[in-house]
């Protein structure tokens, strides 16, 4: 099955960055937000993953990230998958931040988030982050 590393960026104000995918033939789920990361390449550990793809996608090496929880995707996406997702604090401005891979990023406010169309189950991958974060204060 093949694995994914994806981060949940989240502000100082409480927003979290997410990026509009490309609409080019052949991706799934185009013009869907989803979360930076992607695909484990062969011998990597999900960490190592993430760090390379946040490099790849924004030009931003991460340092300071936490595993938040892993999802098995066995339906809903292109192909059955487990994604690893953590989260990470970001405070580049919107107008300063370069996305090397999707047509753009952007920060939403949570209640934003509610009405954004996500690729495969980044919606309800957020809504857990979101419900935790109320729950635990965090």
């Amino acid at each position: 099955m093949k694995k994914i590393a994806a981060i949940i960026f989240k502000n100082d104000m409480g927003e979290l960055l997410l990026y509009k995918r490309d609409n080019k033939p052949g991706i799934p789920f185009p013009l869907h937000w989803d979360l930076i990361g992607g695909h484990l390449e062969e011998g990597e550990t999900p960490e190592e993953a993430l760090v390379r793809e946040v490099k790849e996608e924004l030009d931003y090496d991460l340092k300071d990230f936490a595993f938040f929880r892993k999802y098995e995707c066995l339906e809903g996406d292109a192909y059955p998958n487990i994604k690893y997702i953590y989260t990470g604090l970001i405070n580049i401005p919107s107008d300063k931040i370069t996305l090397y891979e999707g047509d753009h990023a952007r920060y939403f406010n949570p209640a934003e988030t509610e009405k954004l169309n996500f690729a495969n189950i980044i919606g309800s991958i957020i809504r857990d982050y979101l419900k935790h974060v109320n729950d635990t204060g965090q």
